[in-house]
């Protein structure tokens, strides 16, 4: 089965990715979950508290789990939203930003691998299948009587 099916490749191979990421995280003392919240906060202004749930594809339970273990870490700090007094906004504290280099560094070098073993063709097919895909799921055009 594991021959025939999409989401087999697709599942097994995000899990070899976060496994590589997570072991590489480990050089700088951090997860490939925090490396990913660090890149999703926006460095100059700061980011809204309930964009970065959406923005990172994640429940708000894990995603407080996170932000308060990388507040404790000195990552980042919560400062009041000027432009909404009841909003917080995540800012990335100076060791924050360190560590969010450091993230983005790891995926830049991930990319620049690929990049040089893939041919672009096959890349460009490759960003279409999931763009087809995740319009396909967007849509509810899996699971319906009318699938097609």
């Amino acid at each position: 089965m594991k021959d025939l099916t999409i989401d087999y490749a697709l599942r097994a191979t995000w899990q070899a990715v976060a496994r590589m990421y997570n072991e590489e995280a480990k050089n700088y003392e951090t997860t490939m979950a925090i490396g990913f919240t660090l890149l999703s906060i926006d460095p100059k202004k700061g980011t809204p508290s309930t964009a970065l749930g959406p923005k990172m594809g994640m429940e708000s339970t894990s995603l407080s789990r996170i932000l308060k273990r990388i507040e404790e870490k000195g990552y980042i700090e919560r400062r009041p939203n000027p432009e909404d007094g009841r909003g917080v906004l995540i800012h990335l504290t100076e060791l924050g930003l360190e560590k969010r280099k450091d993230s983005k560094e790891v995926v830049l070098r991930f990319n620049e691998v690929v990049r040089a073993h893939v041919s672009k063709n096959d890349l460009a097919g490759f960003f279409n299948t999931v763009e087809v895909i995740n319009k396909l799921i967007l849509d509810k055009k899996i699971y319906t009587k009318t699938s097609n």
